[in-house]
């Protein structure tokens, strides 16, 4: 079983990335994630992006942040797009933006991507009493992650992940890896005929 996705609470994903994905595309960018859930009292449809090939190239979140003006432009030609395809029920902001610092990890690529880094493991069932892993990440072996806790080192299969991210730490000798959260907003208001 994959990495849990981002809940789109009963929006077909499928259909919803057949219609963000070749707008994020065209605007030099790729989709790093997509969730639909209420925040502070309203539906909002996120959608998280990052520099076209910055998964392939092994990009930093610093190098493969994008800029608001990327993130607006996106919006601006990705909401007209999903008001025709009207897959959303009812009235939602649209935001899009960086995944950040604290970006989530989808995959094996990004486990691997981003060694050497501070992650937070959310797992399906408790392993060793944890149902959390905090750790450095080692890369991935035989389907599972390797995490340095200290000086012990702890492998996790991929498939027992319920959800991860990166996790930021202020230091006394910060590194080059940060990335400015920024987004495009929009809301939508549709009605169903």
């Amino acid at each position: 079983m994959p990495i849990a996705p981002s809940p789109l609470h009963g929006i077909d994903r499928d259909a919803l990335e057949q219609i963000v994905a070749p707008i994020v595309r065209a605007h030099g960018a790729e989709v790093v994630d997509v969730e639909y859930k209420p925040d502070r009292g309203a539906w909002v449809l996120r959608v998280y992006v990052e520099k076209a090939g910055a998964s392939e190239r092994s990009l930093s979140t610093k190098d493969a942040a994008v800029t608001l003006e990327l993130c607006a432009n996106i919006s601006r030609d990705l909401s007209p797009a999903l008001d025709v395809v009207d897959l959303i029920p009812h009235a939602y902001h649209l935001e899009v933006s960086s995944p950040g610092i604290e970006r989530p990890l989808r995959g094996e690529r990004d486990f691997i991507r981003f060694a050497g880094q501070k992650a937070k493991l959310r797992l399906r069932e408790p392993a060793d009493g944890q149902r959390v892993v905090v750790g450095i990440l080692q890369g991935v072996v035989d389907g599972k992650v390797r995490v340095a806790q200290g000086v012990q080192s702890r492998e996790v299969p991929l498939d027992s992940i319920e959800s991860s991210r990166l996790v930021f730490e202020l230091t006394s000798h910060p590194k080059a890896v940060g990335a400015v959260r920024q987004s495009g907003s929009r809301e939508h208001k549709q009605s169903k005929h």
